[in-house]
Order: structure tokens, then C-alpha cells, then sequence
């Protein structure tokens, strides 16, 4: 199966709700939503200007995949996945654009933070570390080395800013400002939990998850806290190889952190309409394509056959 880079994706038989940095969102009903992950990739929170080959399929088919897990895992877990199968309502050539690239979901209030989840110090956090020997302001304990695992994952919540802007860093307290004091404290507890459940199972297919964001919505029927958005993907997380691990410098990975190191050397960090060459956007697809292997067992192109 052979499926074309894809940058955008317009249906003519679902009307467009909202398009972010990767995934365009669609109206099928009342209470169903049609999330169409493209090619897009965006480092730095500036989307490139071409795509990376498959990797809409790759977030798409391991999200599938880890809420399968996670809720084998985490019994009582509410996810807001519904089916890989397109929808009935869908036009035959729309559902040729959305092949391999889309996932019904349920239709929830959004809690507008990121719920980052670090278990091991690098990135943003590692450079507030060095200044100041804090994480989101958040006392941790000193002599820490990069890429040291934290004696326990930490909650490191950011805003989850509009299309164009900045998410920024905040505290627990600020976070439970904006989502309310109810549902705070379960949003943490719930994050961490998925964390350290995805962590494990990773960990015994040789990666280790450095850090991850989640996102919850609310089902104002039962007022359950539901996991939704992408998860555990090579965007959302920083996935490094066990077996190559060495505290004290900076890891290989299987992420997008390959491009922000590139756009960092180039000096191209933060610019607009960057083209990323050939070899670049292929590396890093085929880094989002053996983490795929490595967490599912199975090639991309197994699944998408199965």
C-alpha cells in the first residue's frame, strides 16, 4: 500500500472544524469527531513547509495501538477512541484522502493545558535545570546530570496555546486555575498513571519514554476525566533506544527531536516556511517508523494491510 505525503486534506463530504499543527478535525455527528492526521511536522511549535513520508499514518496507527494498551493496562481508563474505520458518511473518494490517516472519535469539552509528564531531565527542562536547579519552578533534587532519570516522573503542565503561539510553561497551581481545583489533582494523577504504564510496557521493547504530553477532555455526562489527542506518538514523546542510554549527554532518538537538532545547527530554529531537504525528512521518518515496529511488533505496512 503506498500512501502520498500529504500536507493538506480538504473532505467535501464532512464540514472542517478546526485544523492544528498536524491533525485537521471533522464533524460526523452530534457526538462523534473525525481526527485526519497529515504529514505535517512542526518543531519549535513553527509547522515546516513539507511533510515527513508515512508519519501521518505512523501517529495515527500507534495511538490506536496505545489506547488498546493502556487500557488493558489501566482497566477503568476512558479513551475518546472509537474506530479506525472511516465513517459511514464519508465519500468514497474522501475516505482514498483519509486511508491509514484517520480515527472516529468521541466528542468531549477540552481542557485547554498540555499534561507533560517528565521522567527523565532533558530538553526545556534541562536548561532550566543549569540556571536556576528548578523544572517548571518545581524544586527537584541537585547534582542531577542530563538525561538523568528523576527519582519519579513529575507533572510539568504548559498552556495549550492557539495555532501560531507559544505554548508556555506552568505550574500545577496555575494549571489548576485554568482547568478548576475539581479536576486538577485527577488530570495529574491520571497523567502520571498513563505515564508510568506506557513507560513499562515501552521499557520492555527497549525504549525508554523520556517525557510525553497528554491531553483530557471531560464527558459532561458522567464528569469522567477521558484521555484524547494523540498518544505516546514520536511528536508527543521523546522516545530514546535502551540499549544506547548513557546519562551525561544528549541521547539518540526516535522523535522529532533529529529535526529540532538540525533546525538548532542551521540556525533555522523558530523560522518560518523551512523547507526540510530530502535526507532530513526521510531520517526522520524512518525514526518515527522503527519506533512504530519496535512498540507494536508489527512493520507499518502489516497493520495497514492487517
Amino acid at each position: 500500500m503506498t500512501i502520498p505525503v500529504v500536507t493538506n486534506i480538504e473532505l467535501s463530504s464532512l464540514p472542517k472544524l478546526a485544523s492544528g499543527k498536524v491533525r485537521d478535525l471533522y464533524n460526523v455527528d452530534d457526538k462523534t469527531l473525525l481526527f485526519v492526521t497529515t504529514d505535517r511536522i512542526s518543531a519549535y511549535d513553527v509547522i515546516m513547509a513539507n511533510g515527513v513520508p508515512l508519519k501521518g499514518a505512523v501517529l495515527t496507527n500507534i495511538s490506536a495501538h496505545w489506547f488498546k494498551v493502556l487500557q488493558e493496562r489501566i482497566p477503568d481508563l476512558k479513551t475518546h477512541f472509537i474506530t479506525l474505520d472511516p465513517p459511514a458518511n464519508l465519500s468514497d473518494a474522501d475516505k482514498e484522502l483519509v486511508r491509514g490517516r484517520s480515527m472516529q472519535v468521541r466528542k468531549l469539552k477540552v481542557f485547554p493545558v498540555e499534561a507533560i509528564v517528565r521522567g527523565y531531565i532533558t530538553g526545556s527542562a534541562w536548561n532550566e535545570y543549569k540556571k536556576s536547579g528548578t523544572v517548571h519552578g518545581l524544586a527537584v533534587p541537585a547534582g542531577l546530570q542530563q538525561c538523568s532519570p528523576f527519582p519519579e516522573p513529575i507533572y510539568t503542565p504548559s498552556t495549550k496555546a492557539e495555532l501560531g503561539q507559544h505554548d508556555e510553561n506552568i505550574s500545577p497551581e496555575q494549571a489548576a486555575k485554568i482547568v478548576g481545583e475539581k479536576y486538577a489533582a485527577r488530570i495529574e494523577a491520571l497523567a502520571l498513571q498513563v505515564y508510568k504504564a506506557g513507560a513499562a510496557y515501552a521499557a520492555e521493547r527497549g525504549i525508554i519514554i523520556a517525557d510525553t504530553k497528554f491531553e483530557f477532555g471531560l464527558d459532561e455526562e458522567t464528569d469522567e476525566i477521558v484521555l484524547i489527542d494523540e498518544v505516546l506518538t514520536p511528536d508527543s514523546s521523546r522516545f530514546w533506544p535502551a540499549d544506547e542510554y548513557e546519562v551525561g549527554r544528549d541521547q539518540n532518538s526516535f522523535d522529532k527531536q533529529f529535526l529540532r537538532n538540525w533546525l538548532t545547527k542551521e540556525g533555522l530554529k523558530g523560522k518560518d516556511g523551512v523547507e526540510m531537504p530530502a535526507d532530513i525528512a526521510q531520517s526522520t521518518s524512518e525514526r518515527y517508523l522503527d519506533a512504530f515496529k519496535r512498540l507494536t511488533g508489527k512493520t507499518l505496512q502489516e497493520v495497514l494491510q492487517g
